[in-house]
């Protein structure tokens, strides 16, 4: 969007690629229809206890076979804005509810396919969406009527609300040790502060992905795992109770944040200068290995990127 350059009135100049469509008014409307009801074609075979899997190829060339709508949607690339609102809002299911990913978006395809018998007969979008948010109300009451409370101390009780999430999952023929797991990691990573309870999944609860083995191989470990290969023949394979040390900073020497050159007159000052390097990194080490650890983590910074390196003795 671009302004008269001598700072004249008028309104401003919008500039669009010669490739771009612009539409508006009722067509605009019935494009966002079609394009919300394409995308929940897509995923409506991938609902229900005979639900389809979807082979998906991702950019690197891996194959996934999944019916998650929130998966599906992920790997589809769109141009279109309506579209890209309507897999946005799977997305935002996801972050809140973790459940219902595909049925979300049925339900905004089908809702904006009733509304477009309306639009095609000039009733304006702000009617139609005040009486949607009156079948909202009615649908909240209904739900109020039938909602029943739920101990969530009582395991049995927990089990079949999160058997009922992955009933129609590809997990579902695991759901027993699947169902256990799940529950195990939430009541580990919940925080209590008087009458709230928080449980962040996101940053306290992370699955591993070890090849071989079996599914049913799959363990909640109450902790932190580090997926690292064995360099070193002298290792410990187990080590218990160990002494850890993290160093929050990387075991390297100290670089200048600025650009910086120096200049060597002979060899042996290139020389001088390695030695210098390794005499910090030295100096490092000894003050680390003064309190014996067993683990040491330290920060490892690579293309302004965040890894873990560890190791242990």
């Amino acid at each position: 969007m671009q302004r008269d350059p001598r700072g004249r009135g008028g309104p401003p100049v919008v500039v669009l690629n010669t490739n771009t469509k612009r539409e508006t008014g009722p067509k605009a409307q019935m494009a966002n229809i079609q394009a919300a009801k394409a995308v929940s074609e897509i995923v409506r075979t991938c609902l229900g206890p005979r639900a389809m899997l979807k082979m998906l190829l991702d950019p690197i060339g891996g194959i996934v076979l999944t019916n998650d709508g929130n998966a599906i949607l992920r790997e589809i690339d769109v141009q279109h804005p309506g579209a890209k609102n309507v897999i946005e809002l799977s997305r935002t299911q996801d972050d809140e509810a973790g459940d219902g990913t595909t049925s979300v978006i049925i339900l905004a395809g089908e809702v904006l396919a009733v509304a477009q018998p309306w639009l095609e007969k000039r009733m304006h979008a702000t009617v139609i969406i005040s009486a949607y948010y009156k079948a909202l109300q009615a649908a909240l009451a209904h739900i109020d009527r039938i909602a029943q409370s739920v101990d969530v101390a009582s395991d049995e009780r927990m089990l079949e609300i999160i058997r009922s999430s992955i009933g129609t999952k590809f997990i579902s023929r695991w759901s027993v040790p699947m169902c256990r797991m799940a529950l195990d990691a939430v009541r580990i990573v919940t925080e209590v502060a008087g009458d709230r309870k928080d449980v962040d999944l996101k940053h306290y609860v992370r699955v591993e992905r070890i090849p071989g083995g079996e599914l049913s191989d799959s363990r909640v470990v109450r902790g932190c795992i580090l997926n690292k290969d064995v360099t070193h023949s002298k290792m410990r394979r187990r080590i218990e109770n160990p002494r850890i040390v993290l160093l929050d900073c990387p075991l390297e020497y100290k670089k200048l944040e600025n650009q910086a050159s120096m200049e060597f007159s002979n060899e042996d000052d290139f020389k001088r200068a390695l030695q210098i390097e390794e005499e910090y990194i030295k100096q490092m080490c000894d003050g680390i290995l003064k309190f014996k650890p067993d683990l040491f983590l330290s920060r490892l910074e690579k293309k302004k990127e965040k890894n873990t390196r560890a190791s242990n003795g």
